[in-house]
């Protein structure tokens, strides 16, 4: 027994192999991940958050952090945010040009929704992805009622999106939709042929008005193959009765 007790006196613990002073290798990329991660969800907050505020807060200046030259000059708004968060200029540079872009593109269609007449943007929204800003409205502020005539005071929208396509060079889709009620005219067989009637004379008239070029637009009608919500209220329907311009980069091709 004294020898065993003298055996366990005599062991020293494991000494730590040489070189493993200060933090492990695996900290450095997990901190990495850690920044990338709160990147992304920052990013993600700027694209869903309304408040212009809470878009200065989380990403501080847009044109001195970045120094980068957008397809049009930043706004007024966005040339005066303050620059002095080191931690806000790392995280902004992490995001792409794209997406810089296309969160400029969303601030600028927010800008002049603005002055547009509350009652037309009843049912509107604006959403961005990966590739583009979708800017949508409502059918019945556009047009007449089972009809693909333009109201005269539809002009506010489209105007407002011809003013987006002059600042940047973006491409836009017009895509039509309905719900799910069916119509039978002699004009309009279904909701297809007055869905992409919809979306084409939206677009005929954004490409003539802002003098676009045409190899920049195409339009198509869904009917009500691509609801945003179910038809199951008249509330519902309304809401799926919409005109979607989707502003998207030139190289990738969205329909």
């Amino acid at each position: 027994m004294a020898g065993k007790a003298e055996e366990v006196i005599r062991r020293k613990p494991p000494e730590d192999p040489p070189g493993d002073e200060g933090l492990p290798p695996w900290m450095a990329t997990f901190a990495d991940m850690v920044t990338l991660l709160l990147c992304f969800f920052v990013l993600l907050l700027s694209f869903a958050e309304q408040s212009e505020e809470k878009y200065r807060d989380a990403l501080g200046s847009l044109k001195g952090a970045f120094g980068v030259k957008e397809t049009r000059a930043v706004s007024d708004e966005m040339a005066q945010y303050n620059t002095s968060s080191k931690a806000t200029k790392e995280m902004a540079a992490k995001i792409s040009h794209d997406e810089r872009l296309l969160l400029s593109v969303v601030m600028r269609i927010k800008s002049l929704l603005e002055k547009v007449d509350n009652k037309l943007m009843e049912g509107a929204g604006v959403s961005a992805d990966r590739d583009g800003v979708v800017f949508s409205a409502s059918s019945a502020a556009l047009f007449k009622p089972e009809t693909a005539e333009l109201r005269p005071e539809a002009s506010e929208i489209l105007n407002a999106v011809i003013k987006v396509l002059k600042d940047y060079k973006l491409n836009i889709v017009v895509r039509g939709h309905t719900d799910d009620r069916p119509i039978s005219t002699r004009r309009y067989p279904s909701n297809w042929e007055l869905s992409a009637s919809r979306a084409a004379v939206a677009l005929d008239y954004i490409i003539n008005k802002g003098k676009i070029e045409i190899n920049r637009a195409k339009a198509v009608g869904y009917a009500d193959t691509r609801p945003l919500v179910p038809n199951d209220s008249e509330e519902d329907r309304r809401k799926n009765q919409r005109v979607e311009f989707y502003l998207h980069m030139p190289q990738r091709d969205a329909w």
